[in-house]
């Protein structure tokens, strides 16, 4: 007979659920945003979650036997995991990435620091990070019915009209877990059994959508808040995420603080980030505080908190950072101060190069051009804002005037900078003629997606608006954009219209 006997302090919680059983209602909850999904994207999308979901339970049923531990595949957990992961990717993905993935999840986020109830993060969103850093390229391709383009909620960013309707519905471009309205069944079926806790999935969906009316680009218009609300995996990761029993804090005020950094966190990083689809850090973030939430937010029937705020007023006991905490804050100090030297110590290289990438592209737009002369007045007015209506995020970094070595005017050159690129910003120079037109552009910063919006740099692309009349171009008109490549195409053709302008404007005066 097993003589062990497991001693523990009280109070000590008894509930007829199970975790078996718990894990089994968030897959089924899990269910008509899957079925959703698969009816929308097709069998790349069947593909995809069979590969996440088989290989997570696979990856820790190998662990259980190669470590000699119970077989803990069994209650469910490791599916949920690998679902949560397969819903978070793109049908277009391919099979490699939730293979990745769901090993990395269950072997190192999970298995490594213990197994269910130890892990600091939640597996599925960790794997999802680790591959978005990992595979950025493939991570980003979305599309349906093989036609790649890009997500609503990049479209928003970039200023575009979206269908907030097939977004609800899931027939929008996206992630495989993208429709709305089979999210919203299975989570509110989770909090009317009090499986997931309100507070947290109401303070993440409040928080966020507060922040974004504050502080957002359109304010309280109903129409952007709900397109947000709608896209970037915002109710995936309130109903699902973000209310991981082992990842979330235990009280009701921590759950609720808990849930408002993470709204607030994805509603900044959606104004402010570069990547439409960084909810995921947001909530990952948010993982790393619930330990010093739990710390200090202590539920009130155990009666601690009030009993240590009362002795550390009186001077009795010293307010006390947890160690790992103080750890932490001084690597990101080191770290802080070691990227700042590095920066301080190529700061010149990396000016230099920047002048002779912009001379290069300058020389390639005025190829006749032996100098060139600054117009600073004319950008001093600027005042660095953004240029014009009708453009965009466009803004005019530097203007020069061409001159032959007789000192003859060859051509007008701009410095062109779009913020509404894919995958960030798209730095231009365009070159004017005397005559009226343009005879090249030189991209100096284009980061987009290869094989996609890096087509932009091609000739091909390029050359479209070489001997083009100076004057507004209309793409699909005047300039034919790239298939799939639509956000890029329009930041090129915008910023390229936004020089020509200020030439025309501004130093040809026409």
């Amino acid at each position: 007979m097993n003589q062990t006997l497991n001693l523990s302090s009280g109070p000590h919680v008894r509930d007829a659920w199970s975790t078996s059983f718990i894990m089994k209602m968030v897959l089924l909850a899990l269910m008509p945003a899957t079925v959703i999904g698969i009816l929308t994207f097709g069998l790349p999308a069947l593909w995809v979650v069979l590969t996440s979901v088989l290989t997570a339970v696979g990856t820790e049923l190998i662990y259980d036997k190669l470590t000699h531990r119970p077989d803990t595949w069994k209650d469910g957990s490791a599916a949920v995991t690998g679902l949560m992961l397969a819903l978070t990717l793109s049908a277009q993905a391919p099979l490699y990435t939730p293979f990745l993935g769901a090993v990395f999840a269950i072997l190192v986020v999970k298995c490594c620091f213990g197994g269910l109830g130890k892990n600091f993060l939640n597996p599925a969103l960790a794997a999802r990070c680790f591959l978005l850093i990992s595979f950025p390229n493939s991570m980003t391709a979305y599309g349906i019915d093989g036609v790649v383009s890009a997500t609503p909620v990049a479209e928003l960013a970039a200023g575009q009209a979206v269908n907030i309707t097939s977004m609800f519905l899931g027939s929008a471009n996206g992630v495989i877990g993208g429709s709305i309205l089979g999210l919203l069944i299975g989570g509110l079926a989770l909090w009317s059994f009090d499986v997931i806790h309100g507070q947290i999935w109401i303070s993440v969906l409040g928080s966020f959508t507060l922040f974004m009316g504050l502080f957002g680009p359109k304010g309280f218009d109903p129409g952007f808040l709900l397109a947000h609300l709608c896209g970037g995996g915002v109710v995936l990761g309130a109903f699902f995420m973000a209310t991981d029993y082992v990842t979330s804090p235990m009280s009701r005020l921590g759950q609720t603080f808990y849930g408002v950094l993470i709204g607030v966190l994805g509603a900044l990083f959606r104004i402010k980030g570069q990547a439409a689809d960084s909810f995921s850090y947001s909530i990952i973030v948010a993982n790393l505080f619930t330990p010093l939430i739990d710390t200090y937010i202590v539920d009130k029937p155990y009666a601690f908190r009030k009993r240590m705020i009362q002795r550390r007023l009186e001077g009795k006991q010293p307010f006390r950072i947890p160690k790992p905490v103080v750890v932490l804050t001084g690597i990101a100090l080191l770290a802080g101060l070691a990227l700042s030297g590095v920066y301080s110590m190529t700061k010149e290289n990396i000016d230099a190069q920047k002048a002779a990438a912009a001379a290069k592209a300058y020389q390639a737009v005025l190829p006749e051009a032996a100098s060139f002369e600054a117009c600073t007045e004319q950008l001093a007015a600027l005042n660095g804002e953004v240029y014009g209506e009708g453009y965009g995020r466009v803004y005019i970094r530097d203007a020069l005037i061409g001159k032959d070595e007789a000192g003859n005017v060859v051509g007008y050159a701009v410095s062109v900078s779009s913020a509404e690129g894919y995958d960030g910003n798209v730095t231009l120079s365009v070159g004017v003629s005397p005559e009226g037109k343009i005879n090249a552009i030189s991209f100096t910063e284009l980061h987009e997606t290869p094989g996609k919006g890096m087509l932009c740099g091609e000739p091909a692309f390029m050359d479209q608006f070489a001997g083009q009349e100076a004057k507004a171009l209309i793409l699909g008109t005047d300039i034919d954009a790239i298939v799939g490549v639509t956000i890029t195409s329009k930041a090129v053709t915008n910023a390229v219209n936004a020089g020509v302008d200020f030439i025309n404007t501004q130093l040809r005066g026409k």
